[in-house]
């Protein structure tokens, strides 16, 4: 026997950490209060697909005594009895085999599920008998759907050349999905939170002070009077030029009035404009760590240092691009922050916006305001030749006002003048802010219906991401190979693998995701498996990147039955749970099993019930029974599963023989 070889992984684990989380709407695992039992036999086979093989034997159990009872709920009774185990691992749960066999009626004839009912009775049968060839020939004539689940499920039940033959086709099953179905280009979907909808800020209402409505219409009324007795007086005088020289003046400042007001919108509105490209001048405070708002600004910082445009340098690109990149990022954290929104599910949209910056810089349209707003000729013709015209028209007229009343005319003139330039003013400002509104909902108007296009695209793109069953499978594939490997470097048989146990845990920076009343799914795993011999027990630890399915193995430990010390689960069930397994001779072997499964439970499930079925799926409860044994008993605990699983097969084996002959 080789020396144990200790570490202490506990370090490794202290250090595991959330990188995103996200909780789908599926409706997969859904149980209602007043489920029918055929309904809960369905979910119960769902969840032995995905290997959470407690949860789905309490619910087929449920249904098949509430007297939903077919070849098909008896067929997957015994799979979800037997999924994963060796005979001698059963225990107790042999009386239950007993007495599921004990209900069965004679299995000739029938549909599809009784044959696959008929080829698990056979390989239980196959081990007191030479029969290797006729159940390998029965399992092969059986439909792809029994004989597959068959083939994953009791791929270690059996012992002698049965198991071998029985644990080579699981295997070869197992090389041939474990890239289905695109993995490699749908797994990272799961982990992928589903985006929030696109928002826009709304447009500001006009806002115009008291005191500018007041300007313009203290102005307006005060202009229209002076205006009003400066033609009585030009009247009074009767000639025809001042009169004519007047009625310019009034065309001349319609004219600079219309032509005004528009150049004072497209210089204010480029104003605003240029003010979202000016890098700030001073430093914004860093947000808190961890918030909403720092996550914003890492997402923001990693997509404009990933999306530079073509033949442009990244540093030139970030520094002319600071001002827009915090306008944006500003916009991004008022619209979402008060919703509790993940910032995961706005990375869409925060990579929307950089793509759309990068677009207009490489089509040289990112200030393309500036052509928009640019003063048209026509504007500058009527606010000049306005001005012109006021000018020509006051050389007439002045003059003859003046004359005709020395001190009143001229008083009405500079009245005149005066309510002219500040009514115009307030006027502008007025006209300016109504026009910036309408602006600013056409402009929203058009980022909602890109923003949109875009969030339809990334939904569309996210539809096809993998169901809780496929991510089953495909982790069971990596786990079957990761097993086999162990055990061709350890030179074993599977027949000479009394028992195989494991424990699935999150690996550091990990991505998690469920769907409700479903187990956490990780896109790292750290995985502890224990192949347990007659020599003793061998252990292997391995990191699995489960987006591609690379592992690496990071230790090997290989120690005798009565080295083990203790075995314990420290933690409460809905908090961090940490797995601790101590030998005589080493330092405990640690590693976090479970994070906390509060965080996110949906209002109808039950943080406790959560917590049970990702230890479940992690493979904890079965592995607790297997070295738990071994700490009280050492090898006689093996020699006692053994004894106890042959004469309980011994009794079993009869009522097959007459289900089936």
């Amino acid at each position: 026997m080789t020396a144990p070889i200790m570490a202490n992984i506990a370090q490794d684990g202290a250090q595991v950490g959330v990188q995103a989380q996200a909780i789908h709407g599926d409706v997969y695992y859904q149980l209602p209060p007043d489920a029918s039992p055929e309904h809960k036999f369905r979910v119960g086979v769902r969840y032995l697909n995905a290997r959470v093989r407690d949860r789905a034997r309490q619910l087929i159990e449920e249904a098949a005594a509430e007297g939903y009872v077919t070849d098909e709920v008896q067929f997957h009774r015994l799979l979800a009895l037997l999924s994963g185990r060796t005979l001698r691992q059963l225990g107790e749960d042999f009386d239950h085999l007993t007495a599921i066999c004990d209900s069965l009626p004679h299995l000739d004839g029938g549909d599809e599920w009784r044959a696959g009912l008929r080829a698990v009775l056979r390989l239980l049968n196959s081990l007191n008998t030479a029969e290797t060839e006729l159940v390998i020939k029965e399992l092969d004539e059986l439909k792809r759907g029994q004989r597959d689940k068959i083939v994953d499920h009791l791929g270690v039940l059996l012992e002698g050349p049965m198991e071998d033959q029985m644990w080579r086709r699981s295997v070869e099953r197992a090389s041939a999905g474990r890239l289905a179905g695109d993995r490699a280009g749908r797994i990272w979907k799961f982990f992928h939170p589903s985006p929030v909808p696109p928002r826009v800020l709304p447009v500001e209402p006009a806002s115009t002070p008291l005191g500018e409505w007041a300007r313009a219409a203290v102005g307006t009324a005060a202009f229209v009077l002076a205006a009003g007795k400066v033609a009585t007086l030009l009247l009074h005088r009767g000639e025809l030029s001042p009169i004519l020289g007047y009625l310019a003046c009034v065309a001349g400042l319609a004219a600079f009035a219309v032509g005004g007001a528009d150049r004072h919108f497209r210089q204010a509105r480029r104003r605003a404009k240029e003010s979202t490209f000016t890098p700030p001048r001073q430093r914004r405070a860093e947000a808190p760590a961890g918030g909403f708002a720092r996550k914003v600004d890492r997402y923001f910082d990693d997509y404009f240092r990933r999306y530079v445009p073509s033949d442009t340098d990244r540093s030139h690109w970030l520094t002319q691009t600071t001002g827009i990149r915090r306008h944006l990022r500003n916009e991004v954290v008022e619209l979402y922050r008060e919703e509790r929104v993940g910032a995961e599910r706005v990375a869409w949209l925060i990579r929307h916006l950089v793509s759309d910056v990068r677009q207009r810089w490489e089509q040289d349209t990112l200030m393309a305001h500036r052509v928009e707003l640019r003063v048209p000729v026509t504007t500058t013709a009527l606010h000049l030749g306005g001005l012109a015209v006021l000018a020509v028209g006051a050389f007439w007229m002045v003059p003859a006002t003046v004359l005709t009343a020395p001190l009143t005319g001229t008083a009405w003139l500079l009245l005149a003048a005066a309510a002219a330039v500040i009514g115009a003013r307030a006027c502008f400002r007025i006209m300016a802010e109504r026009r910036r509104v309408a602006a600013d909902e056409a402009e929203r108007a058009r980022q909602l219906a890109a923003r949109r296009e875009a969030f339809d695209r990334w939904r569309q793109k996210l539809s096809n991401k993998p169901s809780d069953a496929e991510m089953a499978s495909w982790l069971e594939c990596d786990r079957k190979i990761l097993v086999n490997a162990a055990m061709r470097h350890y030179r074993l048989r599977p027949s000479q693998v009394i028992a195989q146990a494991f424990i699935e845990a999150p690996a550091r920076s990990y991505q998690r995701a469920r769907v409700p009343h479903g187990p956490w799914r990780y896109s790292r795993y750290r995985l502890l498996l224990f192949l347990l011999t007659d020599d003793g027990v061998r252990q292997v630890n391995i990191d699995l990147d489960f987006k591609d399915g690379d592992y690496r193995t990071t230790q090997r430990l290989n120690y005798r039955f009565d080295a083990v010390a203790a075995v314990r689960i420290d933690g409460l069930e809905t908090q961090q749970q940490t797995f601790e397994l101590t030998l005589f001779n080493g330092e405990p072997i640690s590693v976090r099993v479970t994070e906390s499964i509060t965080e996110g439970v949906q209002p109808d499930e039950d943080a406790s019930m959560l917590a049970k079925l990702s230890l479940d799926a992690s493979g904890l409860v079965h592995t607790l029974n297997v070295l738990e044994g071994i700490a009280a008993e050492g090898k006689e605990w093996v020699r006692h599963q053994r004894r106890r699983a042959d004469e309980r097969l011994a009794e079993l084996t009869a009522t097959v023989r007459n289900l089936i002959d």
